[in-house]
């Protein structure tokens, strides 16, 4: 990955401007808040992001940005032209959350927190990306490069990122960086992308299934058979390497035979050529399972990302610290599987940063701190200020 991306110059005078762009962000509280609320009450599931995306659009319009619109993959884009615009930042956040429609949506605002489902993973990132061009209007901040503003579609579970693939695939854009906002937490610092597969098992036991021929006593003792095997796969030391076993689910009811189970799992590791070898092991295991037990048995392969990054060392890895150090904010580097993977796989730097602090994730009463919001929002403004201005003879 090339190192030449625009951050090589003393960044001591954005970081004194640090103080002011927080207090700029508390100044916008409201609208940020607003922003919030209009969006986390828009359900969004993968694949059905539409209504949240066209709430985005209209924001970037009404804050009078260019080429408001969206694309094929329904991506939702704003353009912030710079003076000089010979470089373009990509700032995006993912549209869709974990919830469905069936979902009571409604964002409750406490003095100190906001609470409701999907709101740190990812409404927050979206309200961010609608509430910046206010910010840097506040904060005065004037960009010689394009700052395009985008809502990623399809990027939870079985979307597998498709949104931000499409759009890195056939943008003719060259980007210069690339940040990924994610609601928590903040300090949150990722710079590298584990290689990662998700998957589904599934065991099914046919409607005439010969109970006495396989001796099995239900689908879910079928599947524990396979998690018995998954546990058994020799994992090293080094690269680092896991397997993460995440949700279960089989049966209706105590007093009838489960006929259908489901584990989902996550492969993870620094290694692609690992994530491959495991996966493959996986494949042996169910298909080794069905055989000898009658059921059927299949391995549904949800999602997959590439491993690499920019390194620790990396200009823009220096910055991110170097800003959240001066917010008096602990930096926490590690690797992420977000959309950052996108950006290192077409070798684009970027990092992923998150916004404030939370908890109860991926619950319905998932809630988020406000104040820290708006240390983060200072974050982002100071790390595009950083990014844009660059090297004096980078233009």
């Amino acid at each position: 990955m090339s190192d030449h991306v625009p951050v090589s110059y003393d960044i001591d005078e954005v970081l004194d401007r640090l103080p002011a762009y927080c207090e700029a962000a508390v100044s916008l509280r409201d609208t940020l808040l607003a922003n919030l609320v209009m969006a986390g009450e828009i359900p969004s599931p993968t694949f059905r992001e539409e209504r949240r995306i066209r709430f985005l659009t209209d924001r970037f319009n009404e804050c009078g940005l260019s080429n408001c619109s969206t694309d094929e993959s329904g991506n939702g884009f704003g353009l912030l032209p710079g003076t000089r615009g010979k470089r373009t930042i990509l700032m995006t956040a993912h549209a869709d959350t974990s919830f469905d429609e069936s979902v009571d949506h409604t964002i409750t605002l406490l003095p100190d927190k906001a609470v409701g489902p999907g709101i740190s993973d990812d409404s927050l990132g979206i309200a961010a990306l609608a509430t910046m061009p206010n910010l840097m209007e506040k904060a005065g901040v004037v960009l010689r490069s394009n700052l395009l503003l985008m809502g990623a579609t399809r990027s939870l579970g079985r979307g597998n990122m498709t949104g931000l693939r499409f759009f890195l695939d056939h943008s003719k854009i060259h980007l210069s960086a690339g940040l990924c906002v994610e609601g928590v937490q903040l300090g949150r610092l990722s710079h590298e992308s584990l290689g990662m597969m998700r998957c589904e098992i599934q065991v099914n036991v046919p409607e005439l299934y010969d109970w006495t021929r396989f001796g099995a006593m239900s689908a879910i003792t079928t599947l524990n058979e396979v998690i018995n095997h998954v546990n058994g796969i020799r994992l090293p030391r080094a690269p680092r390497t896991s397997i993460m076993l995440g949700r279960i689910s089989g049966g209706s009811t105590s007093v009838a035979v489960a006929t259908t189970a489901s584990l989902r799992l996550e492969i993870r590791s620094e290694a692609d050529e690992l994530v491959e070898d495991i996966g493959s092991q996986l494949k042996d295991i169910v298909d080794e399972v069905a055989t000898r037990s009658g059921a059927t048995v299949d391995l549904d392969i949800i999602a997959r990302r590439n491993p690499g990054g920019i390194g620790y060392s990396h200009p823009l890895t220096r910055a991110g610290k170097a800003v959240l150090e001066r917010l008096d904010v602990q930096p926490r580097l590690g690797p992420s599987i977000s959309e950052l993977s996108a950006f290192i796989y077409r070798k684009i730097p970027a990092l992923t940063v998150g916004l404030t602090r939370g908890s109860k994730f991926n619950e319905l009463d998932e809630s988020i701190e406000i104040a820290p919001i708006f240390t983060g929002m200072a974050q982002l403004l100071a790390l595009i200020e950083i990014i844009d201005r660059g090297t004096p003879d980078a233009d």
